[in-house]
């Protein structure tokens, strides 16, 4: 397969195809060991490696690791690295590697590096129970399942359950958000736009056109050139897989009805040491969601990364692992 350019040093770029097929690894640890290296996607969706080129470091020891949530699910991800502990909780589009892997190359040499799914995603188990409380629980159950202190780090809509655990583990101290979706800040006009988005995915779904449907739910938070990176990258391809899990997702969130993480009352109750990062080519939604979580958990920092939007796990990398390495791990030069 042709690669494509990538828009920064380390986003999305591949040589080599990988299939999606669900592992069968057992559910206890870290149940595998292969050589790391460094993974994009390609446009039928398939993941890819980067055949050993270095980048800002070579990703070593990928392992997997699995862990049983409350209600039986298997929550599994794939490790890389070797350091201090990062889980990181993805998007509503992708998976964990699909999201995070261009972050490896610069964080893996400092820290090992967590990457587990949402249920019904990558190495996860499938099940109906996509609620909010659950997705909050798989966060709670995969953090907690390694037993030391953790950094948590997560993206956009992944942002919110991972804030919500952070309220409640006390494996986690640190978080990590890039652009939290904070619903309580959103105008009228952003809403009509999300509903409208959510409406053309659901459309386009339902005739089986499943990279168009992401991309038509992506057209709210991301920008034109992020887009246009992403569609060219074949990110949308690879997420399409999981449009029907996103439309159950955000369906069950619609029907819940106690607290979530852009609650003051739950976030006023988070004592974990937070940063709370934004792109600043980002749209103004997200960034009164970042100011909204500053302005009510006692202990956090907001960041602005110049240049980005809200993609910049997927087009801005490199400068997204360094403020994350500076903050875990501060005075901490990435090699």
């Amino acid at each position: 397969m042709k690669g494509v350019p990538s828009i920064r040093r380390g986003a999305l770029s591949w040589d080599k195809p990988y299939t999606s097929a669900r592992p069968s690894e057992p559910a206890d640890q870290h149940s595998r060991d292969t050589r790391g290296v460094s993974s994009g996607y390609g446009k039928d969706g398939s993941r890819h490696s980067l055949g050993g080129q270095r980048r800002a470091g070579t990703i070593v020891n990928k392992r997997t690791h699995y862990a049983i949530t409350p209600d039986g699910v298997r929550i599994g991800g794939t490790v890389n690295g070797q350091g201090p502990p990062l889980v990181f909780w993805h998007g509503a589009y992708g998976d964990g590697e699909l999201d995070w892997q261009g972050l490896l190359p610069h964080l893996s040499r400092n820290f090992t590096c967590y990457l587990p799914s949402w249920r019904g995603r990558g190495l996860s188990d499938e099940h109906a129970d996509l609620g909010y409380g659950r997705r909050v629980d798989d966060v709670l159950a995969y953090v907690d399942s390694l037993e030391e202190p953790t950094g948590l780090v997560g993206w956009s809509g992944g942002a919110n359950p991972a804030l919500a655990a952070a309220g409640k583990s006390d494996s986690v101290n640190a978080v990590a958000l890039f652009e939290p979706t904070m619903g309580a800040v959103m105008n009228d006009q952003e809403r009509v736009a999300f509903g409208e988005s959510v409406a053309r995915m659901g459309a386009l779904a339902a005739e089986g056109k499943w990279a168009e449907a992401v991309q038509a739910a992506a057209a709210t938070p991301f920008n034109d050139e992020e887009i246009a990176v992403a569609e060219h990258a074949g990110y949308f391809e690879a997420a399409g897989r999981y449009v029907p899990n996103l439309l159950n997702v955000l369906r069950q969130l619609r029907n819940h009805t106690g607290p979530i993480a852009d609650d003051p009352a739950v976030l006023g109750a988070i004592s974990t040491r937070m940063l709370v990062i934004h792109g600043a080519n980002t749209k103004p939604f997200w960034v009164r969601s970042a100011r909204h979580v500053v302005d009510h958990v006692p202990n956090a920092l907001i960041q602005v990364i110049p240049g980005a939007g809200h993609a910049a796990p997927l087009t801005h990398p490199d400068a997204l692992a360094e403020v994350l390495s500076e903050f875990f791990l501060p005075g901490q030069r990435l090699d």
